[in-house]
């Protein structure tokens, strides 16, 4: 499925979600770019130590077209409807397991996140090498290999925020509880004193303030992330309730 949705729409009293790379696009993009820009990053040391030493022999050429054809390749593979059987095809003589179902997808988002980043990486590094070689700007090609450099930092952050998306709950109605899995956690409405709510992509951060009766702490997470539709529901409870 495309979107956060019930998992169980047959129970109306609980609402599961399943936020992952399969069911998010959020979490999807921010995955694939973020691998993306480190296997970017090894794709084009190799492509510049094999070009330097092409272009000694007067093959640079050679290498070019290798890697563009490689490029297209890929490319043509990840955006195919029927990308498992023409991989099958690809690799029939090769003693290599075809990966296939959610280890497919997986790797077909890290092929264009890599092409993609190749592509900006790529790009910042040769408009520095031509506004350096021009003599176009006064400080070179520091501000284009800085950006490209900045890149590799950002793909951490992406990466991390992906992990921090992923989800997998539960609320039930009846209860008035939410259930949340891996790690397994239960958190009851009735200990919540206020929700805020923030929305990044399709996936909605609410922070929770918990009641303190009599000063005591009440252990359990401070943020979680739910679809949109669970967090509007989620809030209007905690805004109907009385105050603690």
């Amino acid at each position: 499925m495309d979107e956060d949705a019930p998992v169980d729409p047959t129970d109306s009293e609980t609402i599961q979600w399943r936020r992952d790379a399969s069911t998010s696009r959020t979490v999807r993009l921010l995955w694939s770019l973020g691998v993306g820009t480190f296997f970017a990053a090894i794709t084009i040391i190799v492509f510049w130590r094999l070009y330097d030493m092409a272009t000694q022999a007067d093959a640079g050429g050679v290498v070019i077209a290798a890697f563009a054809a490689i490029a297209v390749t890929l490319f043509a593979l990840a955006v195919s409807g029927n990308t498992e059987r023409q991989l099958e095809a690809v690799t029939r003589r090769l003693p290599i397991d075809t990966p296939s179902g959610r280890a497919l997808e997986r790797a077909m988002d890290a092929v264009l996140g890599t092409l993609a980043m190749i592509a900006v990486m790529g790009g910042l590094m040769v408009a520095g090498r031509i506004v350096s070689q021009r003599e176009l700007l006064a400080v070179g090609a520091g501000p284009f290999t800085g950006l490209a450099a900045l890149l590799i930092p950002l793909a951490l952050v992406a990466l991390a925020l992906s992990s921090f998306l992923r989800s997998i709950g539960a609320f039930d109605r009846d209860e008035r509880t939410i259930y949340l899995y891996d790690p397994d956690q239960a958190i009851d409405l009735e200990d919540i004193r206020d929700v805020s709510a923030r929305q990044l992509g399709d996936a909605t951060i609410l922070k929770l303030e918990y009641a303190q009766p009599d000063g005591q702490y009440v252990a359990g997470p401070r943020r979680i992330v739910v679809p949109p539709e669970v967090a509007s529901e989620l809030q209007s409870l905690v805004e109907r309730q009385p105050a603690q």
